[in-house]
């Protein structure tokens, strides 16, 4: 009987496991539908990081395209050779010197024609004073007189009236015709030895016609006694310098004589 019971108990007990388990796999197939089924809110979030990363990649196009377009066609301009500095360096004919002249040296006003003023040459030099109607009795030494800024004047001052003709102190070339704060308008004469330069300071204006290139002959009107510059107002007078040099391109300095001892024995 005990055994009988038992053995009821048992299957009793299979029946009810056996109907659970059924009943959990029916629970388990009715929920699987369900999992497969996206929730929106994660639809949402997977479009707005799809949306994200569209508007980044199309922002990095633009600058990409931006930066192609700006710096892309921009030319390139290569570095001067050796050779072109050096160029650089050495005046052309109608350029402004790169270097401040040692003399003084500023406005172009109307030029005035050549006159072919007749002078005699004079001592050893064979140079004539370069002011029309000066006498040798009248020049001043001033070569070694002080100037502003700690300079020597180098060079002396031809007081004349204004507009009083200047003259090609000896024949030569015209190389510069320059204007300066301290010069005002100046000319720079190579002379026929490619030495020699004759520096002709605070003219009024330039003789007409005068050139650069020019052969100047000795006597010939190439401009007029001024007071540009840095002379003072109403002071005019010619700065006439005279310098030798080794390199006829590099003109604009050299070593300076004395143009007093020099125009002292001109008559």
């Amino acid at each position: 009987m005990d055994d009988e019971r038992v053995e009821h108990r048992e299957e009793e007990s299979n029946a009810v496991r056996a109907r659970f388990d059924a009943e959990s796999e029916r629970a388990a197939r009715s929920v699987a539908p369900l999992a497969k089924i996206e929730h929106p809110w994660k639809r949402r979030e997977r479009l707005k990081v799809l949306l994200i990363a569209v508007v980044v990649f199309a922002l990095l196009g633009a600058l990409v395209w931006f930066l192609s377009v700006r710096y892309g066609s921009q030319p390139v301009t290569p570095l001067p050779t050796p050779d072109a500095a050096r160029e650089a360096v050495t005046p052309q004919p109608n350029a402004t010197p790169l270097v401040t002249p040692t003399a003084e040296a500023t406005p172009l006003p109307t030029p005035t024609p050549f006159n072919s003023t007749t002078t005699s040459p004079g001592n050893p030099s064979g140079l004539i004073i370069p002011v029309a109607g000066v006498r040798p009795e009248q020049l001043q030494d001033t070569f070694s007189d002080a100037r502003s800024e700690g300079r020597v004047h180098d060079a002396i001052d031809i007081m004349a009236p204004r507009n009083a003709p200047v003259l090609a102190a000896a024949d030569g070339r015209i190389v510069r015709l320059f204007q300066s704060a301290k010069g005002g308008i100046t000319i720079y004469q190579l002379g026929t030895d490619e030495r020699t330069v004759y520096y002709y300071a605070h003219l009024e204006r330039y003789a007409d016609g005068l050139q650069e290139g020019r052969i100047a002959r000795q006597g010939e009107t190439i401009g007029y006694v001024g007071d540009t510059g840095n002379a003072a107002p109403g002071n005019t007078h010619l700065h006439f310098q005279i310098y030798t040099i080794t390199d006829p391109k590099h003109f604009w300095s050299g070593n300076n004589l004395n143009p007093y001892t020099l125009l002292r024995g001109s008559r």
